[in-house]
């Protein structure tokens, strides 16, 4: 079982920042990818970035250049440090956790519950 929470999310300017941070407990396996989700109402649920053990990661097209996710795997934390917001990065951002149980070839998700972000005009 893992446990995630969210927090840094709030109101800010269009060309602010913020930082939001999750922190993870429970039963984490190593091999894991920690990442982050947004949903804004009415769409889908979309990556906005994640990042492995090894610190390799992946951002969606949109915030590439503006935000920086990282973790500290020793207190099972992930950030995303967000910078130059716009009002399309409004949403609700979640915090994923996802292990790989490679005994049984399975993926297992976890997710946080959510942290508003709205970035005015």
């Amino acid at each position: 079982q893992v446990q995630l929470v969210e927090s840094g999310g709030g109101l800010v300017q269009a060309g602010g920042s913020l930082r939001l941070s999750c922190a993870a407990s429970g039963s984490i396996l190593p091999n894991n990818v920690m990442g982050w989700y947004r949903q804004a109402p009415g769409k889908q649920r979309e990556l906005v970035a994640e990042i492995s053990r090894d610190g390799s990661a992946n951002y969606a097209d949109s915030v590439k250049g503006r935000f920086t996710i990282s973790r500290d795997n020793a207190k099972n934390t992930v950030n995303l440090q967000m910078n130059s917001l716009k009002p399309e990065d409004t949403g609700v951002y979640y915090c994923n956790v996802r292990i790989r149980i490679t005994i049984v070839s399975r993926d297992v998700d976890y997710w946080g519950q959510g942290t508003q972000v709205t970035v005015s005009s």
